[in-house]
């Protein structure tokens, strides 16, 4: 995808899927947070397609002392930072005891490198978790501390908030290893919080490929989607937490010697 409105699209059926994650997050959100998730309503994909203008965002939550940040595009990324044949594997809404482990096994055995964009209470739940992640080679990406599909339906202060506080969050359990992506739980940017991010030194970040395997269509399923889709873009979206995970497991176990073969590389988002 080049085209801006291409970028910022995302299909229904795509939307109808966060839509359904919600029953998990609502719990982990009323665990850690006390807070419920509200209703997702109209496309959160309006609001990307706004141009970021007026005032630069200013923070409402306390972000990382002491970082040296250096601001980065306000668009979002999908391209690879390996070029035509790269492919980026990112992994989201962990990191899970569970599940982690298995991928960054998978990964490792594999010799790929991925993008894990974590959400900040699970980042700080399992902080050894997190600390595996960066010291196998891969990024870190702030998912927000809640992961609030509805989060472009708030207020500033509030997405401020969400992003800051899981930036604080994820660099703490990492040992210092700040995020360098930012990707909206649900595709729920706004421009305010694309600007805020890549402030931050947080690329915005978006998908070409989305698996469905939250859905856990399927093992098959899973691994045919991303044969057909791959043409669409090389940021490919799994996930390794929010349930059971298995079917991701064996999926990746089939589609990363699949894309070696196929003559792609593994790569990060371009910043």
């Amino acid at each position: 995808m080049t085209g801006t409105g291409e970028e910022l699209r995302e299909s229904g059926a795509d939307m109808a899927q966060h839509g359904g994650r919600r029953g998990w997050y609502g719990k982990l959100v009323g665990a850690a947070l006390g807070v419920t998730l509200l209703a997702t309503g109209a496309s959160v994909w309006t609001a990307q397609a706004g141009a970021v203008d007026g005032p630069s965002p200013k923070a409402t939550a306390s972000a990382t002392p002491g970082s040296d940040v250096k601001p980065v595009d306000v668009t979002i990324a999908h391209a690879s930072d390996k070029g035509a044949r790269g492919v980026n594997i990112t992994i989201d809404d962990g990191p899970d005891p569970a599940w982690t482990p298995q991928v960054l096994d998978l990964l490792r055995e594999h010799e790929v490198k991925a993008t894990f964009c974590m959400v900040g209470t699970q980042a700080q739940a399992h902080p050894d978790l997190v600390k595996k992640v960066v010291a196998a080679g891969h990024q870190l990406c702030n998912h927000s501390v809640s992961h609030d599909t509805a989060m472009d339906k708030k207020s500033q202060a509030y997405q401020s908030q969400q992003i800051l506080d899981a930036e604080r969050m994820i660099t703490e359990a990492s040992g210092g290893v700040r995020p360098m992506y930012y990707r909206a739980p649900g595709g729920a940017f706004t421009p305010y919080s694309r600007k805020l991010a890549a402030s931050r030194g947080m690329r915005p970040l978006g998908w070409n490929v989305d698996t469905k395997d939250f859905e856990r269509p399927g093992t098959d399923a899973i691994v045919a989607t991303v044969e057909r889709e791959l043409p669409n873009g090389p940021t490919l979206l799994f996930h390794d937490a929010g349930g059971d995970r298995s079917q991701t497991v064996e999926a990746l176990r089939r589609i990363l010697p699949w894309l070696r073969e196929q003559g792609y590389s593994s790569g990060f988002p371009v910043r």
